[in-house]
């Protein structure tokens, strides 16, 4: 195999390792956002009785329905509690970790396969103009 071919299949493979560490942070911003939804929204709940209650949000509440209602025996504490939501924010953390890593892999190794190619060509004109006669 000669080195233009090797280097274009290993651009190929950086930019394939990249494409994934990009899909993986899009994924970790998409479970970041599921977080922050659940976090962040009010919601309602269907009782045993069958209407509904208004739910506040489960951070930006004073102690209402969403965090202490569970004492009082609303519904809302049960619908929306923490552990699912700390769930979701602990699955993104590995999963943008290893997209970090692989996006900054294949965009590192794409560009270093471009610094070579320059050096190369440099070092080409540089002995193309050394040979020249009269140089």
């Amino acid at each position: 195999m000669r080195s233009r071919e090797y280097d274009i299949e290993f651009r190929e493979r950086s930019t394939r390792i990249r494409d994934c560490g990009t899909g993986l942070l899009l994924l970790a911003a998409f479970l970041w956002g599921w977080c922050a939804i659940l976090l962040l929204t009010s919601y309602s709940v269907e009782t045993r009785g069958g209407h509904t209650d208004e739910c506040a949000s489960r951070l930006f509440t004073e102690g209402g329905t969403a965090n202490e209602g569970r004492w009082s025996g609303d519904y809302c504490a049960d619908e929306r509690d923490w552990p699912e939501a700390l769930a979701i924010l602990g699955l993104s953390l590995p999963v943008s970790l290893v997209g970090t890593a692989l996006f900054t892999t294949g965009h590192v190794s794409r560009r270093m396969s471009g610094h070579t190619q320059a050096m190369r060509e440099l070092d080409r004109i540089a002995d193309e103009h050394e040979n020249r006669p009269g140089a």
